[in-house]
């Protein structure tokens, strides 16, 4: 269905969330309409944020509110719908847009396909009431879907409309981008080349993507990377795990700004036990790439204070590959946890592929590797 009529059935004025591509159709829809705006829309740092953030606009204002994410971020939202938003507890309505990675029947990546398992049970058990839109659904069966919630609401309870693969369309576009210079793919192949054989750790969506396949294009082998393919925001905490344990080799995580946003207390945590061997590059390109574009705040956060402040010894920010490779270099030879920013263009290859390798593959040949190193 248009995105613009499931908008309209729902009636509400202010949408929160963490993009989808499976919700691009409404994301799209927001920043065309919207941008961000503090009074209708806001994008927030994960999904429990944007829970509480709605929670409190409909304290404000009586009206209730929509959140809108993927699948994987239901877990984000367990705590504040079971302790804040339940009619046991504050009784707060709230409406959300799921979109459903990893459905039933339909080909996803491994990361996907136990989250869509549970996708449907995991919200029905947390007492939110649900309603599956997808590609055939009928209009007039939303129409009816929103008039049963509209009662479930008004007891204070909670609602979710779940997107299946194109449940949503639109056809507006908008164009992310930014002013920096340097491709996430090639700081990367230059992060690589620096890294030599120490182990990498890289977060979630095209990143890895790209690590997998600068391994293929330089005939290396993938066992010195663990591929972080789900979990948004906890690739720094399995490397800061791995540099605790294995305290002579030199520990790579590379990360994105919506992954440091998402769990940014892993930072103060990594900080705290200032691991010297552990070296954090943050690609910035201040946008959820993987996911459409949408713009992260990170673009305009002073990060490098962020990390000084955590308690990171080294903290630097550079914007071309001139700075880049001199700090990777330093690092490399230093003794100290040191936090790399790196400010990133958006956009990637439009053939850029997929891990040949499955999870478990990748897990047992990185094990094997990081623990016959030394």
């Amino acid at each position: 269905m248009k995105v613009e009529s499931l908008v309209q059935i729902i009636g509400a004025d202010f949408y929160t969330g963490v993009p989808d591509s499976q919700l691009k159709a409404l994301c799209n829809y927001l920043m065309n309409t919207y941008g961000i705006d503090k009074k209708h829309h806001i994008i927030a740092a994960n999904e429990g944020n944007c829970t509480a953030l709605a929670a409190g606009y409909y304290l404000a204002t009586r009206k209730i509110p929509v959140v809108y994410m993927q699948n994987s971020g239901e877990g984000n939202i367990i705590n504040p719908v079971a302790s804040l938003l339940n009619d046991k507890v504050y009784a707060i309505p709230m409406i959300f847009i799921v979109g459903w990675r990893g459905e039933p029947g339909i080909h996803d990546e491994p990361q996907h396909v136990f989250q869509g398992e549970i996708t449907q049970k995991l919200l029905e058990d947390i007492g939110i009431h649900t309603f599956v839109i997808r590609n055939n659904t009928p209009e007039d069966d939303v129409v009816k879907a929103m008039d049963e919630f509209r009662k479930i609401l008004d007891k204070g309870k909670n609602v979710a409309f779940i997107v299946g693969k194109n449940g949503l369309s639109y056809d507006g576009n908008v164009s992310y981008l930014n002013n920096n210079i340097m491709i996430r793919e090639e700081i990367i192949q230059h992060i690589v080349k620096v890294a030599d054989e120490d182990p990498i750790i890289c977060t979630t969506g095209k990143a890895s993507r790209e690590l997998f396949e600068t391994r293929v294009a330089n005939g290396q082998s993938h066992k010195y990377d663990f591929l972080t393919v789900g979990s948004m925001g906890h690739s720094s905490s399995i490397a800061l795990g791995i540099a605790l344990n294995k305290t002579e080799t030199k520990v790579w995580c590379i990360d994105g700004d919506g992954a440091i946003l998402m769990h940014m207390g892993a930072m103060a945590v990594i900080g705290a036990n200032s691991p010297d061997n552990l070296i954090h590059v943050v690609i910035n390109n201040g946008a959820h790439e993987t996911v459409g574009g949408m713009p992260t705040v990170a673009a305009s956060m002073d990060m490098v204070g962020v990390a000084k402040s955590c308690g990171y010894s080294n903290a630097v920010c550079v914007e071309n590959f001139a700075e880049l490779d001199r700090e990777l270099t330093e690092a490399k030879k230093r003794k100290g946890l040191t936090l790399i920013e790196v400010k990133c263009s958006i956009g990637a290859r439009n053939d850029l592929g997929r891990p040949t390798t499955t999870a478990i593959e990748n897990k047992i040949n990185f094990m094997n590797y990081l623990n016959n190193k030394q």
